[in-house]
């Protein structure tokens, strides 16, 4: 496995993988530090492309050569420095810095060492320098005796094995020589993985993809890593998998909760567990019920009614919406409960065929109808009559209105005279009660009408009804003191309708020239003296007049017989 050197920009990719923006350089052997006549090859390494490319080469900055021959990418040194490489179409390597030293002894370790490595420490003596008791220090600290010809190793490098290495040797002369100090930083092969669902918030029933991100540095890209899934701390699936994905083909209710993953090395040296990341299951509302309280189809004007309508199932928040007759009322939005009330003052205006509509943003739906019927008790009604007015001519058709303004259905409504019923009427279509009567003398007086239905009674106010009735034909009566009328008798005409609505005039007539009339204010009739002459023979008569008609009495005959004698005293 090829060392690197320089660490690079990394963009993660799906579980493991890596790309890489410029080119990287490893080492053969795999040592920044060396004896002076001893070579080292660099080898530039690009990712772009995998076909020849022209290097170019950087020592301490300055360039050093370009080359496009196979293998171009390869430079050997043997000069101590800071060395870059770049190929076509990329930016310069990171730097390398090698050390050629003619010192006795020396301390040769990779440039990098990763969690999980296995790290060799190698101490070197310059040939001929007969060095002898080779020891391992750690930060000034005895770590191991070395024998001739060994390594001193590091298993599984941490965090806890960063350091100052040095080791330390024996001359001829007992005298210690040290070689040079060594900087031991363990580098993180990968970061702590994040686990992704998608989507992140799955619609019941929907599949799910989990995916475990962490990214390997590309001095390690060849690390093989393995994903585990938990939810709740449980292992998902089959175990542990070469792939960073899992695949949940649907998602319930029951499997939402808190999920993670691991990712590790196949030997588990090195193993990191994710946050716990929350999956909460969408799911879709179920169908809301309509509920009213007080219970019941029917509430009286005024009542103060609470609709309740509710889910059973469903992710907050869930929008709730109320119409009436399919026109949108209220809506409101709960973020805590799968219910919402919605409260009113009954009016009229109410009555109607209520639903509830339950939305959270995966679907929206929609309860049964639900019936409202608001009963209103009656208002005041007024009594109208037809034709209008205040008097009716006898034998008039006349019509009473009683009409009220609201109402529930059925109206009982009741007509009275002078507080006597006359008639009853129950509507059940219409607020308005009509009732139909002929006039006679005896229906003048006051009128009303009540209105009842079952929540309510009302009372018009009174009506004044004054029925006109025309005269009937009058009767005229003579009478005189004797049988047999004489000039300068006193004769009195009296004339009398017997039905007729006041004030009536009366008229009397001898031979149809008129003698005089008079009034009779209160009805009744009227009387007319008459002093007699020779003249008044012939044929009586007289005429009755209210207005509304009149009538003429059959004629009476009278005979004037000459003056009255009177006896002679003796």
């Amino acid at each position: 496995m090829p060392l690197w050197v320089s660490l690079l920009a990394l963009a993660s990719v799906s579980g493991q993988f890596a790309t890489a923006s410029k080119p990287m350089i490893s080492l053969h052997p795999p040592w920044t530090t060396a004896f002076v006549g001893e070579k080292v090859n660099l080898t530039c390494n690009a990712f772009l492309s995998n076909s020849p490319q022209e290097t170019t080469w950087f020592h301490q900055y300055k360039w050093t050569k370009t080359s496009r021959e196979i293998p171009g990418n390869t430079y050997e040194v043997q000069e101590s420095g800071k060395y870059r490489c770049q190929t076509q179409g990329s930016g310069q390597s990171d730097p390398v810095s090698l050390e050629f030293t003619s010192e006795d002894l020396i301390l040769q370790a990779a440039p990098s060492v990763f969690e999980g490595d296995t790290v060799a420490l190698r101490c070197r003596e310059k040939p001929g320098s007969a060095l002898s008791a080779k020891v391992m220090y750690k930060d000034s600290r005895y770590q191991q005796a070395l024998r001739d010809g060994s390594d001193f190793h590091i298993h599984w490098a941490a965090l806890k094995h960063n350091g100052w290495y040095q080791c330390k040797a024996l001359r001829e002369d007992y005298n210690s020589v040290a070689s040079n100090k060594v900087r031991i930083q363990v580098l993180e092969l990968f970061p702590t993985p994040v686990l992704r669902a998608s989507p992140s918030q799955p619609k019941e029933g929907s599949p799910v993809t989990l995916t475990c991100e962490t990214r390997l540095p590309p001095q390690r890209s060849d690390v093989q890593l393995r994903f585990c899934f938990f939810r709740e701390g449980q292992a998902l699936g089959s175990g542990c998998s070469n792939s960073p994905e899992l695949q949940i083909p649907a998602m319930w209710s029951e499997d939402a909760g808190s999920y993670s993953c691991q990712a590790q090395t196949v030997t588990v040296s090195v193993a990191k567990k994710s946050l716990k990341t929350h999956i909460r299951v969408q799911i879709p509302v179920s169908r809301p019920v309509l509920t009213l309280m007080p219970p019941g189809a029917q509430a009286l004007e005024g009542t103060e009614l609470t609709l309740h309508c509710e889910v059973q199932r469903g992710s907050l928040p869930i929008l709730y919406q109320l119409f009436r007759e399919d026109t949108l009322l209220q809506e409101r939005k709960t973020n805590s409960w799968r219910a919402m009330s919605f409260r009113f003052s009954l009016t009229a205006r109410h009555s109607g065929n209520y639903y509830c509509t339950a939305n959270n943003g995966l679907g929206a739906q929609r309860s049964e109808a639900v019936t409202i019927s608001v009963k209103v008790p009656v208002s005041c009604p007024v009594l109208t009559l037809m034709p209008p007015g205040a008097r009716a001519l006898e034998g008039a058709e006349l019509t009473l209105h009683c009409e009220v303004q609201r109402g529930s259905l059925p109206i009982l409504y009741e007509f009275f005279h002078e507080d006597a019923l006359l008639k009853k009427v129950e509507t059940t279509f219409w607020r308005v009660g009509s009732f139909r009567l002929s006039l006679t003398a005896e229906r003048s007086g006051n009128y009303h009408c009540t209105a009842t239905n079952d929540f309510g009674h009302q009372r018009s106010e009174a009506v004044t009804l004054s029925v006109i009735v025309p005269v009937s034909r009058p009767v005229l009566t003579l009478r005189a003191p004797r049988d047999q009328a004489l000039v300068g008798d006193t004769v009195e005409l009296h004339c009398e309708a017997q039905r007729g609505s006041p004030p009536i005039l009366y008229l009397f007539y001898l031979n149809d020239v008129t003698l005089g009339n008079s009034s009779a204010p209160s009805g009744g009739g009227v009387s007319f003296n008459l002093s007699l002459t020779a003249e008044h023979s012939g044929n009586y008569f007289c005429e009755a007049d209210n207005s509304l008609g009149v009538q003429r009495s059959t004629a009476v005959p009278l005979r004037v017989k000459g003056e009255l004698t009177l006896p002679t005293i003796a």
